[in-house]
């Protein structure tokens, strides 16, 4: 028996780009060490007085099914802090909590396309973003940032494939290339969205890792609170991964039909984590920081490394817990320098071409080591490179 052409056509017939992901896993269990850089996965596990109040809810009996939307203490809190950080007038019934943020990119498209519908999204993007589209019934289109435009997505690009399109998916903090979107950027976002009748799905799980400028949802611009859903996740923010807690924020007749959705889906969300995830959000500003410091911190690092030589460049580090390399002086597809690293370095990297190919020519290095391994493997990185560089330059 076959299965259906959606689920067997989630990559589009082509890589899902995981590939050196799952070699340096493969090297790590034969017992070879390997410094992975490659996913989003806090070095430091999810804090003790967080785990502890999971505890404590799960001995006290929130451990039955939950309600469907989130509970509303979750769902309350979590508006409270959307209102108080955009502006925008934001209750309980514009948000629904879901099984983390991959869960609500998907619901998401759900809700807003049919299929055969186009949905454009930005390149570079997180490698799930061109499955979630497909698995959801539409088609993905996407839309070149350049690195000459140091990816930050153009209003006219946009458009020009708007018109037959019915959602746009962006992601700011950036995911891979650590770019944040300019105002000016997502005012322009803002208005193709509005003349072409767009949905705006705005990913904004790194919204507490910003390391210049500011975060800012295009959900508080003019005419865009009526047809933006906003994405957000514990993940990120709190090193909540494996506890799969998110949620979507939108108008609320959206909300109501998502919630239908959940009904015939996931079922929402234990309890238990998300009475650990209201007590998470309601430690402030101050613990988001805490959790997002040594992403600053190694940052810093690797700009200091970096400005002592001409080889890798850095796209401007603006946020998220990525830096995006480009390897072109190399000679090198950011494919092969990924696979070249690993094999003679042992230090795992994400290929540019994983995100799509704007990216070509770049990697991605997830800041996710303690703070001396990860100088370590920036500067064998850089010396490997350099390496490669006289190499193509003597072959020339």
């Amino acid at each position: 028996m076959d299965v259906s052409r959606r689920i067997t056509g989630l990559t589009g017939g082509g890589s899902d780009g995981w590939e050196v992901f799952n070699k340096a896993r493969e090297m790590i269990a034969g017992g070879i060490p390997v410094t992975e850089l490659t996913i989003g996965e806090h070095d430091i596990r999810t804090a003790a007085p967080i785990l502890k109040d999971m505890h404590r809810a799960a001995l006290s009996g929130h451990t039955g099914y939950a309600s469907v939307p989130g509970t509303d203490a979750l769902r309350d809190t979590i508006a409270a802090r959307v209102e108080e950080r955009t502006g925008v007038p934001t209750q309980r019934e514009n948000v629904m909590i879901t099984p983390g943020g991959q869960a609500a990119l998907f619901a998401a498209h759900i809700a807003v396309c049919d299929p055969g519908d186009t949905a454009l999204y930005i390149d570079p993007y997180y490698a799930t973003y061109p499955g979630t589209l497909r698995g959801a019934g539409a088609l993905p289109v996407a839309i070149s940032a350049t690195a000459d435009d140091a990816f930050q997505p153009r209003a006219d690009n946009i458009a020009a494939h708007a018109d037959k399109a019915t959602s746009l998916l962006i992601n700011s903090p950036n995911n891979p290339s650590g770019v944040v979107y300019s105002e000016k950027t997502l005012r322009g976002i803002a208005e193709v969205c509005v003349t072409h009748d767009l949905w705006l799905i705005s990913d904004e799980v790194y919204d507490t890792q910003v390391w210049e400028g500011a975060h800012f949802s295009p959900r508080a611009l003019p005419q865009m609170a009526d047809r933006t859903l906003v994405v957000g996740s514990m993940s990120k923010s709190h090193a909540m991964t494996g506890s799969r807690c998110g949620w979507i924020i939108g108008p609320e007749e959206a909300i109501s039909h998502l919630i239908n959705l959940a009904t015939h889906t996931t079922y929402g969300v234990p309890g238990f984590i998300q009475d650990a995830s209201r007590f998470a959000l309601e430690q402030g500003e101050a613990f988001e920081a805490e959790i997002a410091d040594p992403f600053r911190r190694r940052r810093a690092l690797a700009q200091e490394l970096l400005a002592a030589q001409n080889t890798v460049g850095l796209v401007p580090a603006q946020g998220a817990m990525y830096l995006m390399l480009d390897i072109r002086a190399t000679g090198m597809t950011g494919e092969a320098f990924a696979y070249d690293l690993l094999d003679k370095e042992h230090i795992a990297v994400m290929p540019g071409e994983s995100f799509g190919r704007s990216a070509a020519g770049h990697i991605r290095v997830a800041m996710t080591v303690a703070d001396d391994s990860f100088a370590q493997a920036i500067t064998t990185l850089l010396r490997h490179a350099e390496v490669r560089a006289h190499g193509q330059h003597a072959a020339q």
